[in-house]
């Protein structure tokens, strides 16, 4: 085992920070209106009581990206986590379907799934997961006769309130980066680093974000509004009618 030298920390977060809010802004510039309007609730944003354009644009944007956003950054953590367990442990990714991680910690093996948030994956994903522990401790125990495997599913924030899963243990947030350093204190000592340049990027983001609502208002407005109102029959029929409808979008 070595100490984590919270200085490498801080170069892997300044050298890969920028994968995270270019992924970001390009997601933004390859967003179609037409898409946007398939995949969310009509219903929801008009019983949300939004009158304009602009509102109705912004809303979608925003619910959009907010998902897209925690996909994204959630890969930015995995992939740190990876970096440290490697610095501390000599942990390396897994080669196994569906986990991230695998190391060796006083005696014992642990192949890691790593997830953003406590609440991941539903039914199927965490039955895929289960049997990726169990492929991995197959393939593992014919080259580590007598050590004991242990299938850990880490998590970067929040907590838990009951760790045993009976095939897997469950651990997140302070827990998780202290499981994976040695360090009690990693949870918050890697905040400060993950501000680098964000003020330069963000600015960056909100241009081009801006730039969208812009032309995503214009085009539904034109779409979607008559004589200033929007048109709720015809989003809905866009959305949710069985032919397809052909729009300027």
């Amino acid at each position: 085992m070595e100490k984590l030298k919270l200085d490498d920390v801080r170069k892997y977060v300044e050298d890969n920070i920028g994968t995270f809010h270019e992924a970001r802004q390009k997601g933004l510039g390859k967003l179609k209106l037409s898409k946007l309007l398939l995949q969310k609730n009509p219903y929801l944003f008009k019983a949300k009581n939004i009158l304009t354009a602009e509102k109705f644009v912004e809303n979608l944007i925003k619910a959009y990206v907010s998902s897209q956003e925690e996909t994204m950054f959630g890969g930015f953590l995995e992939g740190l986590a990876i970096f440290i367990c490697n610095q501390v442990y000599g942990g390396k990714k897994s080669s196994a379907e569906g986990l991230d991680l695998e190391f060796e910690k006083k005696g014992i093996i642990y192949v890691v799934a790593v997830k953003s948030g406590t609440n991941w994956g539903n039914a199927d994903q965490i039955k895929k997961m289960k049997e990726g522990f169990r492929k991995a401790k197959q393939r593992l125990r014919t080259n580590a006769k007598k050590r004991p495997i242990e299938a850990i599913n880490g998590c970067c924030y929040g907590k838990v309130v009951k760790s045993d899963k009976g095939e897997y243990q469950k651990i997140a947030g302070q827990k998780f980066w202290e499981f994976i350093s040695d360090n009690s204190e990693l949870y918050t000592e890697i905040i400060e680093p993950l501000g680098f340049k964000a003020k330069e990027r963000n600015l960056e983001y909100e241009i081009e974000y801006s730039r969208q609502i812009n032309i995503f208002t214009k085009q539904f407005a034109d779409e979607f509004c008559v004589d200033g109102n929007i048109d709720w029959t015809k989003i809905v029929r866009f959305n949710s009618g069985k032919d397809k409808m052909k729009v300027n979008l």
